[in-house]
């Protein structure tokens, strides 16, 4: 990893004891909800930086109002496999963009295909954008795939996935952050990718207490959110960090496209 990248996602590792001290405030938006929350998630409700993941199944969104309802960023799922587009890519992508919200594209893994051909798949179809978030390669296992249920080796598996980030790193400049589930993370990734940055998905407990030891910058804490603008049901994230530290981050993005070295402390681990 650069070192001017591994300043800058630090921040959102620094997160992991920053967030320890915070309790939320007033002026998060109370238009954020959930349709079923669970009181071992209650925390993430109270962080000051909140997103959403999106896909062609949340439809027709008015990216103007989610702004508004308090979301900070979003990721938008672009590819899966090895010729799947998401319908609703390029529509998210440039809407979420021109109504102001940081965005990122996450590429979603599947076992059939050769990685080679994934990561292809990936950097024709992602734009390079200077300022948007890094790339995300989403692993989980696909057991009620009508295609590809299957679960490859776990030496296999890494081999995929380190052919992918590498090709998401060259495309973009910047290190992929690794989506991940507690199952797949247990199997697969316990242990490995010290060097990058995670997106832990649990909707019941607080990561610490799904995945021990393993550092963190984004947190799924439910899939039944309800924000304003999207119909319907949209998995709600946070960012594990400050509003002073997301906002060094977006300099950071504004400035150089994340190429650059950032200014602030490298966090502890």
């Amino acid at each position: 990893m650069s070192s001017a990248y591994r300043q800058v996602v630090s921040l959102a590792v620094a997160g992991a004891v920053v967030a320890s001290t915070l309790t939320g405030g007033p002026a998060l938006a109370r238009s954020l909800k959930d349709n079923k929350p669970h009181d071992g998630v209650t925390r993430a409700h109270t962080m000051p930086i909140q997103g959403i993941d999106v896909s062609y199944w949340q439809g027709d969104i008015d990216w103007q109002k989610v702004r508004g309802a308090g979301i900070s960023f979003a990721y938008i799922k672009a590819t899966e496999g090895g010729d799947h587009l998401d319908p609703k890519f390029r529509q998210n992508w440039y809407a979420s963009k021109r109504a102001g919200i940081v965005r990122g594209a996450y590429h979603f893994i599947y076992w059939c295909r050769p990685a080679s051909e994934q990561a292809a798949w990936f950097v024709r179809n992602v734009p390079n954008d200077p300022d948007a978030l890094p790339p995300v390669l989403d692993l989980e296992w696909h057991p009620y795939s009508k295609t590809c249920p299957k679960r490859v080796s776990r030496s296999l598996a890494l081999e995929k996935i380190k052919i992918i980030l590498a090709a998401m790193e060259r495309h973009t400049g910047k290190r992929p952050i690794i989506y991940t589930d507690p199952a797949f993370h247990r199997d697969i990734l316990q242990g490995e990718f010290k060097d990058y940055h995670f997106w832990l998905r649990t909707v019941a407990a607080e990561p610490q207490k799904k995945y021990p030891g393993r550092s963190w910058a984004f947190w799924q804490f439910t899939t039944t959110g309800i924000v304003p603008g999207v119909p319907g049901k949209v998995d709600r994230n946070i960012y594990n960090g400050s509003r002073s530290d997301w906002n060094l981050v977006l300099r950071w993005l504004e400035a150089s496209g994340g190429q650059q070295a950032h200014p602030s402390r490298t966090a502890s681990r």
